[in-house]
């Protein structure tokens, strides 16, 4: 089960490594489209989590051994530029933070055997751990995990670090090679819509000229969040894994003055070319910056595989 599924990068990588997916919820109806395509087989819900309960989705389909999921994590980053100053306002009192409370009541009503959990590593800090320990038992699981991966380690190749809080520990085995942004891209035609998310993206010619300026790891934007200075319209370096792919980012091609499509910004997560992602360019880019890569996800379901065998 795949709660705050989005588009369903979790469960892409948990499919890949021989799971059933049965569900997926989310209330984003672009998202939830997208899960549905992808996912064919499985029921998807678009539903607000706080209105759903454990014994509704039982009722569909069945019990579920594994429960993942990434609530939003606007409340916790850094980038938010207005994310609240205490630590556990953001769990308690920020509506989309509190969504990681309805995450734990969910994993509470479902029993699964194991639960992931996946946010940004700042859910951690000023006493959010102690809190989220303290919740989880308060359902019924009294040993959690605070999992740190990196997903360039997995065969990812974009830089992304984040927090995987579970009940069992995760520490899968490390690739052993870094993709760089120039290998994630090969093979791509030039934009075209004839191939799904692939079309060009349409900027002014003001900025076309600023991006023809930009070098390699350079960016045109830059802008104050509230975690420090974040960058926007960065050129990628083909030698290297790309920065952190997030919804509000857009890349610069390497060679081209162009900004990425939404495939080649889908291929910097490791999603495969035959996922479909639905609504506006807006939309699918922030669906595919907010999912779990889908081989991070690959690795974490063979160590969850390990475990219910």
């Amino acid at each position: 089960m795949d709660l705050f599924s989005g588009a369903g990068g979790f469960s892409v990588g948990f499919r890949d490594a021989g799971f059933e997916v049965v569900a997926g919820l989310d209330i984003d109806i672009d998202s939830v489209r997208s899960f549905s395509i992808n996912f064919p087989k499985a029921v998807t819900i678009r539903e607000d989590a706080r209105l759903v309960r454990g014994s509704d989705i039982i009722k569909y389909v069945g019990d579920v051994d594994v429960v993942v999921g990434g609530p939003p994590c606007e409340a916790y980053t850094g980038a938010n530029p207005r994310r609240m100053s205490d630590p556990l306002d953001r769990l308690y009192m920020d509506e989309l933070g509190q969504l990681t409370l309805e995450f734990i009541r969910l994993v509470g009503e479902l029993r699964p055997k194991v639960f992931v959990m996946e946010n940004v590593a700042a859910i951690t800090e000023g006493g959010l751990k102690e809190a989220l320990i303290n919740e989880f038992r308060r359902v019924g699981y009294g040993v959690i995990h605070f999992n740190i991966l990196h997903a360039e380690d997995y065969g990812v190749p974009s830089i992304r670090r984040r927090v995987f809080i579970s009940n069992i520990v995760i520490k899968p085995p490390k690739a052993g090679k870094v993709i760089t942004v120039a290998e994630a891209l090969s093979g791509l035609p030039e934009p075209t819509p004839l191939i799904p998310n692939h079309e060009p993206v349409t900027v002014s010619g003001r900025k076309i000229k600023g991006i023809s300026r930009v070098n390699w790891g350079q960016a045109l934007y830059t802008y104050r969040g509230s975690g420090g200075v974040y960058r926007n319209f960065i050129r990628l370096h083909p030698g290297k894994p790309a920065p952190t792919v997030m919804g509000s980012v857009r890349f610069i091609h390497p060679y081209e003055d162009r900004l990425l499509t939404v495939r080649e910004q889908a291929r910097l997560m490791g999603f495969p070319d035959t996922h479909v992602f639905t609504g506006s360019k807006d939309s699918q880019f922030n669906q595919v910056g907010e999912a779990v890569p889908p081989p991070l996800a690959k690795a974490i379901a063979e160590v969850v595989k390990r475990e219910l065998t």
